[in-house]
């Protein structure tokens, strides 16, 4: 059952700051080609996420900018030293499974396991309390009516694992589309990425969608956010700052051009959206919400 979207404090005569979030995975462990790239092919592949995260905490410092930053457990395992980095400057460390299982594919016992296996290895290489959780590729949907609970049993503070969209591989179009408590009997807030209402239809604004679409879209998501009271919330992965990725040549062509349009253009877009909004953690966003 939903229940109603959280109120933030809008006492402040400040615009509102935006969570801004970041999902660490590398390049071949993406949706596109999860039926292309054999799982057991991975540690083959070249990895390109320490250098790709560097990129990206190099544009937050020059904006100023503290952000969330979603880590497969797989990467940080193999990464400590780029956790510790993420931390060391002053962004948050939040979980985004242990190695890009759609939760949707899991069952409750195997979503918990996902669930330990993941923050262990980040709290072991960074140091610090994960409380925050992202599904990958928001697959928390209608089919998961227990994702909530789990997380809420493992003590996470909130979810950002809806997409409020109609989509191919996710969405979960009837949800909230700001804040949320998925439970009467506890805290854990559900916090859906930004979604942008135009001629009704509800249109998805970050990661592929920002790279292919106006930027202006995406301002509007952000827009229509606080004409409601809410803060926004954006997404976007380290392999897409990254033009010199290797070219999986063999992948479908709608997969090849989901993930490789317009990469040489995502560095300046985002360094033009930190700009135009303020934009903090996700966790401080979350706490932020009045109860």
């Amino acid at each position: 059952m939903f229940h109603a979207a959280i109120p933030v404090d809008t006492a402040t005569a400040l615009p509102i700051v935006n969570a801004m979030s970041v999902d660490v995975e590398e390049w071949f462990q993406v949706g596109a080609f999860e039926h292309t790239i054999d799982r057991a092919d991975w540690a083959t592949l070249e990895s390109r996420v320490a250098d790709n995260t560097a990129r990206v905490l190099d544009l937050f410092a020059a904006a100023r900018v503290r952000a969330t930053f979603f880590t497969l457990g797989w990467v940080a395992a193999r990464q400590p030293a780029l956790i510790r980095r993420i931390v060391a400057g002053g962004h948050e460390l939040a979980s985004h499974g242990w190695d890009h299982r759609r939760v949707f594919t899991l069952g409750p016992d195997a979503f918990r396991t996902d669930l330990a296996q993941a923050r262990a290895a980040l709290e072991d290489a960074g140091g610090v309390r994960v409380t925050g959780y992202r599904a990958p590729s928001f697959s928390i949907d209608a089919r998961t009516p227990w994702a909530h609970d789990v997380l809420a049993e493992a003590g996470y503070a909130y979810s950002s694992s809806v997409a409020p969209v109609r989509h191919d591989h996710y969405g979960w179009r009837h949800a909230p589309r700001f804040a949320w408590r998925p439970r009467h009997d506890s805290a854990l807030v559900e916090l859906p990425v930004s979604v942008a209402r135009v001629a009704g239809r509800q249109v998805a604004t970050g990661g592929g969608f920002f790279r292919l679409l106006p930027a202006g879209l995406t301002d509007l998501a952000l827009r229509q956010a606080h004409a409601a009271g809410q803060p926004g919330v954006f997404y976007f992965h380290p392999w897409e700052v990254d033009p010199g990725q290797p070219r999986v040549r063999h992948a479908p062509l709608r997969s090849r051009l989901r993930h490789y349009s317009r990469i040489e253009a995502m560095a300046p877009k985002l360094a033009g959206l930190l700009a135009r909004h303020r934009w903090g953690r996700t966790d401080a966003i979350v706490a932020g919400l009045a109860p």
